[in-house]
């Protein structure tokens, strides 16, 4: 059975993602460092770890695997989630691959460099609707893939 995992704290795309999920009767694990609201659902599972370090991000990775989908921005997390032979997408709709990850993570840690020294402030450009479309239209052809597959 195909799952979605949420790391939920920050993602701007979880209404998008319950509705899809609910279409196709997918189980949805949110995954947080708090307890937030969700809708009542028996497919909708809410999952509040520790106030540790990346302790949202180790639960989706022990318990996610192939053939499931996490939506995460956190690209160690998604390099870490590949690995287990998930699908992985960020909010925007962008999919992490084999390929890709790496120069995701090369990036990542230049900006971080550049935050340090000053070079450049640390803001994200603003989510939009384009974004939230082609998240939707990823997140249905990723389900319909993993579909096929089985």
């Amino acid at each position: 059975m195909i799952r979605i995992f949420i790391d939920a704290d920050a993602c701007p795309v979880k209404d998008e993602i319950y509705k899809v999920a609910g279409r196709h009767n997918l189980v949805t694990c949110v995954v947080s460092n708090s307890w937030m609201r969700l809708p009542q659902s028996l497919l909708i599972e809410q999952v509040v770890v520790d106030d540790g370090f990346d302790a949202a991000d180790d639960w989706i990775v022990e318990n996610t695997g192939a053939g499931d989908i996490v939506v995460t921005s956190d690209i160690p997390l998604a390099d870490r989630s590949l690995k287990k032979g998930s699908v992985v997408m960020g909010p925007t709709g962008k999919p992490f691959d084999e390929r890709s990850i790496g120069m995701s993570l090369a990036m990542r840690d230049l900006n971080a460099h550049l935050r340090q020294t000053g070079e450049i402030s640390g803001h994200n450009a603003a989510f939009s609707k384009k974004d939230r479309s082609q998240f939707l239209n990823n997140l249905e052809n990723a389900i319909q893939k993993l579909k096929k597959r089985r």
